[in-house]
């Protein structure tokens, strides 16, 4: 039997090895904001925004390469132990200790962070009840729902009653039902701390938090409620339109009529002409339309407004230039 000699593995050749050599990345730039007490902040972005690594720096997890974060006037760089006692941080990717049961894994955590074994029950109770484990308590967390264990995560944030707490993704694997639960209790828990969370449903953090900070590459875009968002917005406003005993002159003329509106389509149905028009929110030409399309005889049959929404904000935001 002839036997085949071994494949030698090439080497990499220089230049191939420069392709594969680590290049640093600034991961966030410039960002500076202030968060006041009793008062629950949205931080958006889109992945590899710069969200996670500026709120491991904001819980002294890593130390940035410049800049500092200040807690009552204490740098974290310095006075990190000092600062992490007042901090619950529940991480984007949960660290639990699956082959624990839930109230072990509790009170492991309550005695990293310091509470007496006299305060212990009061503790767990408190947070037990209100991230909704009772039914799991003495269930090994591994055997835990996903769902379950976001909200076990959450209880280890906020067992030693932080005055601040950071919330990564705090509803990811969470039902309806559990979302409205959470999103009720961090709304609670905001009106006695500082509550910054991170998500990507953006109906949740409209639901849930007073102030909005959005990130595109490692620098702030946005800062604000969502109401001051949106009417900060130079966006335009669409209409849709629909209609019947139209021509096609009738429409083009419309524009030489009205010239607040830009005809962005015209879709012939079976019925009725359906079209798609947008104008500046400071110029609004609904009545117009309406006076144009009587004296037209034209049978309008809907006309709705659809103003840019919180995910439109985000896209122009952080869309890839």
């Amino acid at each position: 039997m002839i036997r085949r000699p071994p494949r030698s593995t090439p080497k990499p050749s220089s230049a191939a090895s420069d392709v594969y050599k680590r290049q640093p990345v600034k991961a966030v730039k410039s960002i500076s904001f202030d968060l006041n007490d009793g008062q629950v902040v949205g931080f958006l972005g889109a992945n590899g925004a710069g969200k996670s690594t500026t709120l491991k720096i904001m819980t002294g997890y890593i130390s940035p390469t410049s800049g500092n974060v200040f807690v009552n006037d204490l740098n974290i760089q310095e006075n990190t132990s000092e600062i992490q006692k007042d901090i619950g941080y529940l991480p984007q990717l949960n660290p639990l200790y699956t082959e624990m049961r839930v109230h072990d894994y509790l009170r492991f955590i309550s005695k990293i962070r310091g509470i007496a074994e006299e305060d212990f029950k009061s503790a767990f109770q408190k947070v037990v009840d209100e991230c909704g484990l009772n039914a799991v308590v003495h269930r090994t967390i591994a055997n835990c729902s996903k769902g379950y264990k976001q909200r076990i995560g959450l209880a280890a944030a906020m067992i030693h009653d932080p005055k601040i707490l950071i919330l990564d993704e705090p509803v990811t694997g969470l039902d309806p039902n559990q979302i409205v639960e959470i999103r009720q209790l961090i709304r609670e828990l905001g009106k006695e701390k500082i509550v910054l969370m991170s998500s990507h449903i953006l109906q949740e953090i409209q639901a849930t938090v007073d102030r909005i900070i959005i990130i595109n590459e490692g620098s702030i875009v946005a800062d604000g409620s969502s109401e001051s968002l949106l009417s900060d917005s130079n966006s335009n406003t669409e209409l849709s339109l629909q209609v019947e005993n139209d021509n096609e002159d009738d429409i083009s003329d419309m524009k030489a009529v009205i010239p607040s509106v830009d005809i962005k389509s015209i879709s012939k149905e079976k019925s009725h002409t359906q079209i798609s028009i947008e104008y500046s929110k400071n110029n609004d030409p609904r009545s117009d339309i309406f006076k144009y399309a009587v004296h037209k005889e034209w049978i309008i049959l809907e006309m709705v407004a659809t103003k840019q929404n919180l995910e439109d904000i985000f896209r122009n935001l952080t869309k890839s230039n």
